[in-house]
């Protein structure tokens, strides 16, 4: 077994949760993704720990107790966590784990406090993940060479049964090959894709599908990376949609990159950082971002044709819309993240089209009506910057002539407010009908296509609507 003495500074409440373990006679080590990431130099907020000789989880709950709200994860794997501050913390018994079904929840867990480091890490993924830390003797633990393999940037399998047992290690290895630029090792590759033939990828739950996803987006610099091994795995079998991008030609003057996969992947790249310098917090915001720019171009693959010598797409934003749906079906059921990604998807070229006709105000109020248009610009952006065009200046310019105009506005981020309400009309005099629907467009047309005030449409109401009842 490999051990280091290199120092690996924790928070002094870890530390002292450390040693109430201890006085319980137990032997914590610190396991999992905060260590591989102390050697990534990457902020650790989440700690993983591995608590041996000892093998009463209430025991040790009351222990953890002192120090927060302890709750209690899977008593048949038996996890506990606790949150203090920004740091959340995971404590859990050593235990082997054997696959009874095809279900992810088919795991027979058994708990075994006496078991050797090496023999609890033997059912962890990767070699990389594999690596403890003992507090007390200052000591990394890694019985399967994970620190060389940091060291040498790939991602290893350890036990090729355990491995197989779990077909999500397959999307994991992806996601943490693109999140840290690493390479796959050969032997796990080929494991990989021998999951993948053996289908086993269908019966994994949507839910943790879309996890993976979310940490290749959201932890990538570069998440055409983890996109590049979706395809050599072969995994892209399951996503027809994304599948059809490859080799569907587009015209080299304005995409001389090459096919719509490559494109949508330098897009992807783009829009990464896009986000990071314009320093965009919000986790659900940046991935619909990144969804809206993955599945931009879904529609093409329905309309490309060579007219007149040249590649044609006409309407595949609004063909787009029934493949992104399909898609993102198969990640997750959250009909308002879909609405936003499709509002994307079917409104991404219309930046440059009202640039380039220097439309006026009523077309931007327009389009805020349909979408969020700061969101939009930054999709448009990426779209723009994703290809091997020369004049890639042109795109900024475009896009903040768009988004000025919007937030002269003020309808940026939200859409045009309709100035007269129903409640106005009521105030008028009329009573909830039928007509009420048209009275409030007549209304909103007025507002948006002749920019009236409040009073004015009032007015154009009254000579309208209720003028010609009262001279009947």
């Amino acid at each position: 077994m490999y051990t280091t003495t290199t120092k690996f500074s924790i928070p002094l409440v870890l530390k002292e949760i450390l040693h109430s373990l201890q006085e319980l006679k137990a032997k914590p080590i610190l396991v999992g993704g905060c260590v591989r990431d102390f050697f990534l130099n990457i902020p650790v907020k989440d700690y993983d720990v591995e608590i041996f000789g000892i093998d009463s989880l209430d025991i040790i709950e009351k222990s953890l107790s002192k120090f927060g709200n302890v709750k209690l994860v899977g008593k048949s794997f038996g996890v506990l966590t606790l949150k203090i501050d920004e740091y959340d913390f995971d404590f859990a018994l050593p235990r082997i784990e054997k696959k009874i079904g095809k279900s992810h929840q088919d795991f027979e867990v058994i708990t075994n406090p006496k078991l050797s480091f090496k023999e609890a890490a033997i059912r962890r993924d990767f070699t990389i993940n594999a690596i403890g830390y003992d507090y007390f003797k200052d000591k990394f633990l890694d019985p399967f060479d994970g620190i060389k393999d940091l060291k040498d940037k790939t991602i290893k399998h350890i036990n090729d049964k355990t491995f197989c047992e779990d077909s999500l290690r397959v999307y994991r290895a992806v996601q943490f090959a693109s999140r840290f630029d690493f390479k796959i090792a050969e032997e796990t590759k080929e494991l990989c894709k021998q999951i993948v033939l053996s289908d086993e990828l269908l019966y994994l739950p949507k839910e943790r599908i879309f996890e993976e996803f979310k940490k290749l987006f959201l932890k990538s610099v570069k998440p055409s990376i983890g996109f590049e091994l979706l395809k050599e795995l072969g995994i892209l079998k399951y996503f027809s949609e994304l599948k059809a991008l490859i080799n569907c030609v587009q015209e080299k003057e304005y995409h001389p990159e090459g096919d719509v996969w490559i494109h949508t992947l330098m897009a992807l790249d783009e829009l990464s950082k896009i986000l990071k310098e314009q320093q965009i917090e919000n986790e659900y915001r940046k991935l619909y971002l990144f969804y809206g720019i993955l599945c931009h171009d879904f529609g093409k693959p329905f309309c490309t044709k060579e007219i007149n010598g040249k590649i044609t797409s006409y309407k595949h934003e609004s063909l787009g819309v029934e493949p992104t749906i399909s898609f993102l079906e198969k990640f997750t059921n959250e009909k308002k993240f879909i609405e936003i990604v499709c509002s994307l998807v079917k409104n991404h070229l219309a930046p440059f089209q009202l640039y380039l006709a220097d439309s006026s105000h009523k077309a931007i109020k327009r389009l805020s009506l349909k979408v969020n248009i700061e969101d939009l610009c930054l999709v448009c952006l990426a779209d723009c910057l994703g290809r091997d065009i020369k004049d890639k200046d042109k795109c900024p310019k475009a896009i903040n002539w768009v988004l000025e105009k919007a937030k002269e506005l003020n309808i940026h981020q939200e859409p045009i407010k309709a100035l007269v309400q129903g409640r106005d009309l009521i105030e008028l005099g009329l009573k909830p009908s039928k007509e009420f629907k048209e009275i409030l467009e007549f209304a909103f047309d007025l507002q948006i296509d002749e920019e009236l005030s409040k009073e004015e449409i009032i007015n154009k109401i009254i000579n309208r609507y209720i003028s010609p009842i009262i001279l009947r």
